[in-house]
Formats: structure tokens, C-alpha cells, sequence
């Protein structure tokens, strides 16, 4: 199993204060004890309806100018970028966004090691690519032609994938979005996907079961590998060869949880993952996140962070520091 984390201390809307570099540099090459890791970043294509203070509110004006951290950062030490291209414009627009994915790959191409094309297409929420119009096609022209960018800029190393939220029954349903990657040709979409990723959340927007018992977050976790890997992921014709990310993976702390609980609940969360790491042909893990969003914040997203909003460690922070120290080096 390969390790990584999105340092970057924003969740949608909601960042309490600048990144501060310098903490993060410290704080990664704790996590990560000298082995390599996996640093996501996020850009997004909005196209040309979509008012400033949207792109301004997601703190996205200078994307491809610069991430969170110099780019220099991203290819040191053992990193590895996970660079996710999010579609998210008011009308659709594929010709614009294939000419921004160009823009991405010759931004950012030599410094990536995977790219994501869309942040999870299946999940119809306000700012995730899922309630944008022209998503399925943004996703299945969006793969192929930034395979064969990076191929002619000699970046075949890059591998591509888009990620999804699962399982179904968390989103009141997903089966029109599955049943379009069903309706596929294997060769014009599923021939493209090197990974498929996953945003897992199974505790943080919803009550859910005691520890141990049937509906607990650990169960909640495998229900949704197995789910990815057993049902959706076949539908599409996607392969058991294709390996599953773990793309974000968090928990909050804030109330009325507390960082204990969290620190339990992502510990029960990571043993589930690892369970199932070979069975399932699950190959890397990607926590969200680093940092708090909003530390004081009663929302959910505020609270997913290994450290509060000014960087203070939680008790979180050890157990996946462990966890990164402690799993055998991934092969892969």
C-alpha cells in the first residue's frame, strides 16, 4: 500500500487561514518517514458562466499558476502528485474543458504521477462535478484525451483515472451514472482507466452504528469496497486488474464528536482498508486531510484534518503516522 494525504487545509468553501509552507513541510516528512508519498492537489475548470466569487469562494483564482506548495516540493523526497482536474462549470462546455485538461498537462504534466479527471461525476451535490452539466461526457472524453496529451508529450508515466463516492446508497442512488459506463464500448472508456478512486466518508455527514456493531464505521467501509469492486466497477467493464485509490478517506473531530473519537473511527477505517488491500487489488491511500479547514466550524468538513487549523497536531496524526511507518512498502 502506498501513503499520501492533501495538505492543502481547505474543504469546499471553508479554509480558515493561508497554508502555512513550512509547517506542512514538516508535518509530510513526519507522516511519511522517508518512504514515498503521496501529495493531492486539486485544479478546477469552471468555464465562462460561472460568476468570480465562485471560483474566488473555492479559492481556486490562481490554480494554474501555482498549488499549495512550490513545485519543486511535489518532486522531492520521495513525492508523488495527485493532481485532480474537477469539471464544475454552470453550462457545459467539453471543448473548453479539453483544452483546460491541455492546459493542466502542460502546467503541471512533469510534475504528476496520477490525474484524476473529474472529483467523483456519480455525486450530484453544488460544487462537485457530479451537479454539473455535461459531467458523463467531461469524464469519458476527458480520460482519453488526456491519455493521448500526456503521451505526446512524451508523459506516459502519468496514470489516469477518475474517482467516484460509494456506495450508492449514500447518495440516494447512482444507477443512471454506472448504466451510461455500462453502455460503453470496453475500448472507448474502460480501456483508458488505469485506477479508479475512491472518496469514502462513511461517518462523517450521518449518524452511524456503536463500534462493533453491524452498521459501524468499519463495516460501512468494507460494504463500500466490496461495492465498488463486486458491482459498480464491473458494470463500467472495468477490471479487477484496475486498481482501486482510496482518494479521501476522513472523519471529523468537531463537536459533537471529539478527537478521540475521530482518532477511532480513523483507525477503524484504515484496519478495514488494509483488510481488504489484497483482495480487493486496493493499492493506495489518500487521507483528508492534513489540516482543518475551520477548526471552530460545526460543520463536518471543517473538522477532517490531522491537525487543527493552526497546525497542532491531533491524536489522529500519530495513528496514521504509525500506520504510514508500519505497512510493508507497497510493490506496485
Amino acid at each position: 500500500m502506498k501513503f499520501g494525504i492533501y495538505p492543502g487545509g481547505r474543504a469546499g468553501v471553508l479554509c480558515s487561514y493561508p497554508p502555512d509552507p513550512a509547517a506542512i513541510r514538516d508535518l509530510v516528512d513526519d507522516l511519511a518517514g522517508g518512504r514515498p508519498f503521496v501529495v493531492r492537489e486539486y485544479v478546477h475548470f469552471f468555464g465562462d458562466a460561472t460568476p468570480p466569487d465562485v471560483v474566488t469562494s473555492l479559492g481556486a483564482e490562481h490554480e494554474l499558476a501555482h498549488l499549495t506548495m512550490p513545485d519543486e516540493w511535489y518532486a522531492e523526497g520521495g513525492r508523488e502528485l495527485d493532481l485532480v482536474a474537477s469539471y464544475i462549470p454552470r453550462a457545459a462546455d467539453i471543448p473548453g474543458w479539453l483544452t483546460f485538461l491541455d492546459s493542466v498537462i502542460d502546467r503541471y504534466g512533469h510534475l504528476t504521477r496520477y490525474l484524476q479527471v473529474t472529483l467523483e461525476p456519480n455525486f450530484p451535490i453544488p460544487l462537485i462535478d457530479g451537479s454539473a452539466p455535461g459531467v458523463l461526457d467531461a469524464l469519458t472524453l476527458g480520460i482519453p484525451h488526456a491519455r493521448a496529451a500526456l503521451d505526446e508529450r512524451g508523459l506516459r508515466d502519468v496514470r489516469i483515472g477518475f474517482s467516484v463516492a460509494e456506495p450508492a446508497e449514500w447518495l440516494g442512488g447512482d444507477d443512471a451514472f454506472w448504466s451510461y459506463l455500462a453502455s460503453l464500448p470496453y475500448e472507448s472508456f474502460a480501456a483508458h482507466v488505469d485506477y479508479v478512486g475512491l472518496g469514502l466518508y462513511p461517518d462523517a455527514f450521518s449518524p452511524v452504528a456503536p463500534r462493533g456493531a453491524p452498521g459501524d464505521t468499519a463495516s460501512l467501509t468494507t460494504h463500500a469496497l466490496h461495492h465498488l469492486r463486486d458491482h459498480s466497477l464491473r458494470r463500467a467493464h472495468i477490471p479487477a486488474g484496475t486498481p482501486i485509490h482510496v482518494v479521501e478517506n476522513g472523519t471529523p473531530s468537531g463537536a459533537p464528536r471529539t478527537e478521540q473519537a475521530q482518532c477511532d473511527s480513523l483507525s477503524d477505517m484504515l484496519g478495514a482498508i488494509l483488510a481488504h488491500q489484497r483482495s480487493l487489488n486496493i493499492t493506495q491511500y489518500e487521507l483528508f486531510s492534513l489540516r482543518d479547514a475551520a477548526s471552530d466550524s460545526t460543520e463536518p468538513t471543517g473538522t477532517l484534518g490531522l491537525v487543527t487549523d493552526t497546525y497542532r497536531p491531533k491524536p489522529a496524526f500519530a495513528v496514521y503516522r504509525d500506520v504510514v511507518r508500519n505497512e510493508p512498502p507497497s510493490v506496485h
